[in-house]
């Protein structure tokens, strides 16, 4: 990535106003069109939102899209359509014992609720809040009751099975950390107490000893940040056995999406614990650092925009790729912008962590505001302006070894779609950007300085 000069978060307002106009009618074009018995929207073709039948894990980002669309706006209408679509639809998310997907589809919904009542940001009864909290509360003992124990500690297994580590489970870790904010406590056999907050340690220590390279000699492959998607252990003892991918290109290349989950998930979790303790372990920094370093140095291109995976075996046709901006376009491999936004909110919320005291955050800033000023840009490839495309970032990549992603006529590569995570997240990072610039400041858990509550 090529930082170049300085920008500052105030230079991306006026884009940021665009994509919350544009934002807004893509909204409401999902509601108008959606049939519910269809499942969850997923992603787009020819620009219309498409259900998947996978695991529903998309539903939250839809109506939590509304609700942050109210919270950059004060749009009432979306405040109504996230609160009584997540009365209606999210309950069966909260006690699904099957996903490790509760941080996406729970705290999307009922956590922003949640945070905007506490904020004060609309008049809730203590009966609705308190609803909110017990959804809150059991979607984080079930997320954390799908354990295996491994011997140093252990980790929430993936919907593939208890030998499973997914490197975006991460940012699932959101779940356990409002439930134990909200005082809440596992019971497991025979009444034995499980502390959410050790979950949420044991599982982001796990994430970062086996999801993460540090070139300490680990592998032949093993490079500074890069990341693998899935880390395989022996569910009978726990041993850890291989990397391997779902959605990337193979257990040693990068899948950019899954690192941009790292990346934001290690740099959340460092502000709630700094939060709730003062401090968050040296692992989560060094894993956050570097994360976020193999982002800026060898997984974009020049205007911060991965491709799909940073060892595509298409990729040797672009030729010198990250030394220019990313071309959505090529006939050799598509790029991920979805990955993109989700990466920037980390490089951001990193960035000031370390600035805040006194380190080296700025290259972090910068990267974050390069990325979305290449994202919200109206007049570049990346935000979807037309009323006919329901979609509000394009240029997303779901699934590329299954071949999920819809390649237009005549081209020979994924382009020119959404998904309902990217939108979601390029809508999060907007907001986040708004709150740097007016405060107050943006945390999944509602306030910057928090305490459990007993």
């Amino acid at each position: 990535m090529i930082l170049g000069s300085e920008r500052r978060p105030q230079e991306l307002l006026l884009k940021i106003d665009r994509l919350f106009e544009l934002s807004a009618g893509k909204i409401a074009a999902i509601e108008r069109t959606w049939n519910p018995n269809d499942g969850a929207p997923v992603f787009t073709v020819d620009g219309r939102y498409r259900a998947r039948g996978w695991t529903e894990w998309t539903e939250g980002f839809q109506f939590g899209s509304a609700l942050l669309q109210f919270d950059a706006t004060g749009e009432r209408a979306f405040l109504d359509l996230g609160r009584s679509r997540t009365a209606e639809r999210m309950a069966t998310h909260l006690t699904h014992t099957g996903v490790h997907d509760h941080g996406f589809n729970n705290v999307s919904t009922y956590g922003n609720l949640w945070r905007l009542a506490r904020d004060g940001r609309f008049d809730a009864p203590e009966a609705e809040v308190a609803h909110y909290e017990l959804a809150l509360k059991i979607s984080g003992a079930v997320q954390a009751a799908r354990w295996t124990r491994i011997p140093d500690g252990g980790f929430i297994y993936s919907f593939n099975g208890p030998h499973s580590l997914f490197v975006d489970t991460i940012r699932s870790l959101r779940a356990l950390a409002v439930a134990h904010l909200l005082g809440h406590t596992l019971l497991a056999e025979q009444d034995a107490r499980v502390s959410l907050l050790e979950r949420l340690l044991q599982h982001a220590q796990a994430t970062a000893t086996y999801s993460v390279y540090y070139n300490r000699g680990r592998d032949t492959y093993d490079v500074r940040g890069r990341v693998a998607h899935e880390s395989l252990f022996n569910p009978i003892n726990g041993s850890y056995r291989a990397p391997s991918t779902q959605q990337g290109y193979s257990p040693f290349t990068t899948w950019t999406r899954g690192l941009a989950w790292a990346m934001l998930g290690f740099a959340e979790q460092i502000e709630f614990l700094d939060a709730i303790e003062g401090a968050a372990g040296e692992f989560l920094i060094e894993a956050a650092r570097a994360t976020c370093d193999y982002y800026i140095d060898g997984a974009t291109a020049a205007d911060g925009i991965p491709y799909w995976d940073t060892g595509a075996p298409r990729l040797a046709a672009l030729g010198d790729w990250r030394a220019r901006p990313a071309d959505p376009f090529n006939e050799y491999e598509p790029v991920d912008s979805s990955a993109a936004a989700i990466a920037a909110q980390g490089l951001l919320r990193l960035g000031r962590h370390l600035s805040q005291r006194g380190g080296d955050g700025a290259r972090y800033t910068q990267a974050g505001l390069v990325t979305l000023d290449t994202l919200f840009d109206p007049d570049g490839p990346y935000l979807s302006t037309s009323a006919n495309h329901q979609g509000l970032l394009l240029h997303s990549i779901y699934h590329r070894p299954n071949g999920w992603d819809h390649v237009p006529a005549g081209a020979r590569t994924p382009r020119g779609e959404s998904s309902m995570w990217g939108d979601f997240h390029a809508r999060e990072a907007a907001l986040y950007v708004q709150r740097l610039c007016a405060g107050p400041y943006l945390t999944f858990f509602g306030a910057e300085r928090a305490r459990v509550i007993t």
